[in-house]
C-alpha cells in the first residue's frame, strides 16, 4: 500500500474519539469485541464497524484464541508512520517551549535581582 494512502487511512481512523479510546485500551493488551464494546455501551455491529476501520488502517489485527477472536494493537506500522510524520512538528514545538522556558527563567532572574533583600 502507498505510504501516503496508509498515512491518510491512519489519520482518518484516529479522527474518531471512540477509535482512539479503543487503541488506548488495546495498548494495555488484547481484548475481545465484547470487552471493547462494554465501556462505550455500543452494540456489536457498531463496535465492529469501528474495528473494521482500525483494521483497514493497519492499526489493529484480529488474533485467534480457540473460539475467541481478540483484537490487538499492531506495533510499529501505521502508528510508527504517524509518529515519523509528526516528528518535525514535535521538534518545532519543543524548540519553542525551550525558548519560552529560557526567556521565563531570564525574566525571573531579573525580577529577583530587583527585589530588595529583607
Amino acid at each position: 500500500m502507498d505510504a501516503q494512502l496508509q498515512l491518510n487511512l491512519a489519520f482518518a481512523a484516529l479522527a474518531d474519539p471512540t477509535r482512539r479510546a479503543i487503541l488506548a485500551r488495546l495498548a494495555e493488551g488484547s481484548a475481545t469485541v465484547t470487552e471493547l464494546a462494554r465501556p462505550f455501551g455500543l452494540r456489536q455491529p457498531t463496535i465492529s464497524k469501528h474495528l473494521r476501520v482500525l483494521e483497514e488502517a493497519g492499526l489493529i489485527r484480529q488474533g485467534r484464541d480457540a473460539q475467541r477472536r481478540p483484537r490487538q494493537l499492531v506495533v510499529g506500522g501505521p502508528l510508527k508512520e504517524v509518529d515519523t510524520w509528526l516528528g518535525p512538528f514535535r521538534e518545532q514545538w519543543e524548540a519553542r517551549f525551550n525558548n519560552l522556558d529560557s526567556y521565563l527563567m531570564k525574566i525571573n532572574t531579573k525580577t529577583n535581582r530587583r527585589k530588595p533583600q529583607p
